[in-house]
């Protein structure tokens, strides 16, 4: 299956309707995102804790790294820049950090709050180049429309 994503953009916006919670949010999108998405191995937040540092927040899959700092890996170089990474394949993207082995492929966007970064959300999958820029496009449009950027 392969995600529509108005209708998960619709889903997400009657779910979050009313909250401002950012963790409930947060476990809500990883949830839902999750499971829209056969290509989605790995969904979740990693929440910007300040020190440059990010901690691992909801998600679904297995588990995931506890721990990245704003210098690591394809999370932190998007905490880093605030710009969105495609990564094709992990293991040519200088400095990765393999929370899992089995991982191929990677989407992480940022997440503001009020011009602030909140944190990211971390999508990975064990199929190589499973992810383009129209899953950038609609998700980050998801992010922004709940976090009310």
């Amino acid at each position: 299956m392969q995600v529509v994503y108005p209708e998960l953009a619709a889903r997400v916006a009657s779910l979050t309707s009313g909250e401002t919670d950012p963790v409930a949010l947060m476990a809500t999108l990883a949830c839902e995102i999750h499971h829209a998405d056969d290509r989605f191995d790995w969904t979740g937040f990693y929440r910007n804790v300040g020190g440059e540092t990010l901690k691992i927040g909801p998600y679904q899959g297995t588990h995931g790294c506890l721990v990245i700092p704003f210098s690591k890996g394809v999370c932190g170089a998007v905490a880093r820049s605030g710009q969105a990474q495609i990564v094709d394949d992990v293991t040519a993207f200088d400095g990765h950090i393999a929370c899992s082995s089995s991982t191929r492929s990677e989407l992480v966007l940022p997440v503001w709050q009020g011009g602030s970064l909140l944190g990211v959300l971390d999508i990975d999958s064990n199929s190589p180049a499973a992810f383009g820029r129209a899953d950038a496009d609609a998700l980050q449009g998801i992010l922004d429309a709940v976090f009310k950027q």
